[in-house]
């Protein structure tokens, strides 16, 4: 039930609004691609992907995009949709404790 919630602050006054607003602003998204994508490249932050094989937006095909420039990333493919988190929380969960813990951790050569 976590997309009561999350209607529940969508429904709050302005915020149509605003999703509106980012909704018809996504063309400036994939302009600003290529940019970011150069700069994971060159920075290779270390990455933890949790993603929803179901997702009707954001594709599984789109999770491995992030493989191309993130050749380290840790990819997690869950069977469900969009809400991965809210529906896998037992098994993402721990995937995000470990991946911080490894993160922290890392000698800082290896930091970008």
């Amino acid at each position: 039930e976590g997309w009561l919630l999350d209607q529940h602050f969508l429904d709050q006054p302005g915020r149509k609004k605003a999703q509106l607003a980012l909704a018809y602003d996504y063309k400036s998204n994939l302009a600003a691609y290529p940019d970011w994508q150069a700069w994971l490249r060159a920075h290779r932050p270390p990455t933890l992907i949790t993603w929803g094989t179901g997702d009707p937006f954001f594709t599984p095909d789109g999770a491995r995009a992030y493989l191309r420039d993130l050749p380290d990333a840790e990819l997690h493919l869950f069977p469900t949709g969009h809400f991965a988190l809210e529906d896998h929380l037992p098994e993402i969960a721990p995937l995000i404790a470990g991946f911080l813990d490894r993160a922290w951790n890392r000698p800082a050569s290896e930091a970008s």
